[in-house]
């Protein structure tokens, strides 16, 4: 049997996940309400599948992906998302996730898709994964151009933004208002001639200019 961990801030949501893991044959070992505690309860159960909340409080979805991969590459974390974002599913693919699933999902094909983890089968739908498939293709085709233009204090909102926090944890973290992140974000994308947040970030690691994990 699969042995699942649910990780969910919504309860009433999470207890409906739970029921049907279980009518459908899943055997959930844990529960978690929040990022931080998602991870350290994935690492101490080491369960087959962790199903991982986008929006999360502590950690959010993304960081504690990463939190997970890093010391478990072998884990299967498949988020869950009730906003189909173009931005969240790149940041998740390259973070690792076997899988992104919206909440909206019908139970008999949200049950099909963890079940398709066991075939080898990524947790994904085919509209999602044509997506996917396209924004890599185009970003192959387009190389972004070197980032040599961007100012110490983009630098570190950049870093923000590939280790996947949102406009307002990068506010709080670098004391400016959420339009000021805005304003800092729009002049990035222009420089690297970006056309969204992941792309400008996967480009800024991929060149060594970022490392994910390293923000101050």
């Amino acid at each position: 049997m699969v042995r699942v961990l649910v990780a969910d801030d919504h309860s009433l949501f999470r207890d409906g996940v739970v029921s049907l893991l279980e009518a459908g044959g899943f055997e959930v070992v844990g529960q978690c309400g929040d990022g931080r505690a998602a991870v350290e309860t994935a690492l101490r159960l080491r369960p087959d599948v962790v199903l991982l909340d986008l929006t999360m409080p502590v950690l959010t979805g993304l960081q504690a992906l990463k939190e997970i991969r890093t010391a478990w590459p072998e884990a299967r974390v498949v988020m869950l998302t009730a906003s189909d974002d173009d931005d969240s599913l790149f940041q998740a693919s390259e973070a690792g996730a076997s899988g992104y699933l919206l909440k909206s999902l019908p139970a008999d094909q949200f049950l099909d898709m963890l079940h398709g983890l066991e075939r080898g089968e990524a947790a994904m739908t085919r509209q999602t994964t044509a997506r996917l498939l396209a924004e890599m293709n185009r970003a192959a085709q387009n190389p972004l151009p070197h980032p040599d233009a961007l100012t110490p204090q983009e630098v570190r909102l950049l870093q923000f933004l590939a280790d996947g926090l949102t406009n307002k944890a990068i506010a709080q973290a670098m004391s400016v208002s959420e339009n000021t992140v805005k304003y800092h974000i729009k002049n990035i994308l222009q420089k690297l001639g970006a056309q969204n947040r992941t792309e400008a970030a996967a480009y800024a690691v991929q060149s060594g200019l970022l490392r994910r994990g390293h923000a101050n």
